[in-house]
């Protein structure tokens, strides 16, 4: 799918954690649908992260001690225009009904899928194919997109 008609109607994106470190990083096999979804986040997207998304995200730049690399996470997700939804009572009981349905689910994907669902989103910015059979939300999955 083209990354223009993915697109289209979505005012709010969740980004999972694989397409947050592509577009940090800088992963050149993904970098020619990352750019123009992140161009989008700064002009007419709202992102929506979780906890779970900053705390994958920050895992390696800890545990291998990349004070820098932690920043550049802290510096893309840690702003006004990103919106960092807190797991809440009504998230978790998504998240149970989730998992549920569709119990192939790893806990940490169906929070995701939950948090999304609960904060509003249209969409959600994956590259993990397997959530595609989660009929909630529009998957975008990134491996499957084009410019």
């Amino acid at each position: 799918m083209r990354i223009d008609e993915a697109l289209v109607g979505v005012s709010r994106l969740f980004l999972d954690t694989a397409p947050v470190i592509y577009q940090v990083e800088r992963i050149p096999h993904f970098m020619d649908v990352i750019d123009p979804i992140f161009d989008r986040l700064d002009r007419d997207i709202t992102s929506v992260i979780s906890p779970v998304t900053l705390a994958e995200c920050l895992g390696a730049a800890i545990r291998l001690n990349l004070v820098t690399l932690e920043q550049t996470y802290l510096n893309l997700l840690d702003r006004k225009d990103v919106i960092f939804v807190e797991t809440t009572l009504a998230i978790a009981r998504e998240t149970a009904r989730i998992r549920f349905k569709y119990n192939f689910l790893q806990l940490a994907d169906a929070l995701q899928v939950a948090t999304a669902l609960q904060s509003g989103c249209e969409a959600f910015l994956t590259n993990n194919a397997q959530l595609k059979q989660v009929k909630e939300l529009r998957m975008l999955v990134v491996k499957e997109m084009q410019v």
